[in-house]
């Protein structure tokens, strides 16, 4: 998470997490591991005939919508939406180490866009604050655990002149638990949710040279964040995220 990205930005989350509590590391996929494409949905579409008197008239059709299929968990337990386009990784079908769900989503062209992981341990201790934005927040009902209800949200932490953590600014978006944050500082970003039997995350730190963002790339990274929120690549993602449900 760099002003101007950097690779390996995956891993900050978790170097963030671990500092204050969180898990010690990030899932690899094993040698097995397998890119299955997502089959397309074919979409029929029909004509209408005018009436015989009536005259001839010229129509534009509208660019027909991308297609969406659905992905369930190798354990069966969760389900979401996604492009038809975009690819899905896992253990070769089987539960990842430690058990739960592993599944990466990646694009078309291969660029890692969020991650799925269940049977999480966490802890959140929150020894520092930093500036902050949210971007987008909204409420996820059907993943509704114990009364508490998780919300989707595209956050910040840090500014140029105020780093955040790990001392630079940092973006992502992702399915959460923690309350909106109040005032003019927040905690770091945990994106958490609770789901059986610990917790379970789904989204990823913004990443310039993973999320295709316009205009110019000398721009700084918060204000390439707040760009992206306004593509169709990212609606596409909050979509797809805020889609996560139980299967069945």
């Amino acid at each position: 998470m760099q002003r101007s990205r950097r690779p390996g930005v995956a891993v900050l989350l978790l170097l963030s997490l671990t500092a204050c509590g969180g898990p010690a590391g990030s899932p690899q996929a094993s040698p097995s591991s397998v890119t299955s494409p997502v089959t397309a949905t074919a979409t029929a579409t029909t004509t209408e005939r005018a009436p015989a008197s009536a005259p001839p008239t010229e129509t534009t059709s509208a660019p027909a919508p991308a297609s969406w299929t659905t992905y369930t968990t190798a354990a069966g337990d969760l389900a979401f939406d996604l492009p038809s386009s975009w690819n899905i990784t896992d253990p070769a079908g089987e539960l990842a180490e430690g058990g739960g769900a592993f599944a990466e989503v990646t694009s078309e062209d291969g660029r890692l866009l969020a991650t799925l992981r269940t049977n999480m341990a966490t802890g959140s201790t929150c020894t520092e604050k930093y500036p902050y934005s949210v971007l987008e927040s909204e409420e996820m009902p059907q993943l509704a655990q114990y009364g508490t209800v998780p919300r989707y949200t595209f956050e910040t932490r840090g500014i140029d002149a105020a780093a955040g953590p790990p001392d630079t600014p940092a973006a992502a978006y992702g399915i959460t638990t923690a309350p909106l944050p109040e005032g003019d500082s927040a905690c770091y970003m945990f994106h958490f949710f609770n789901w059986p039997p610990n917790a379970a995350m789904f989204g990823a730190f913004y990443n310039p040279e993973l999320n295709l963002t316009p205009g110019d790339p000398s721009l700084p990274y918060l204000e390439k964040a707040k760009l992206y929120a306004g593509t169709p690549e990212y609606a596409d993602i909050k979509r797809m995220i805020t889609s996560l449900r139980p299967a069945g």
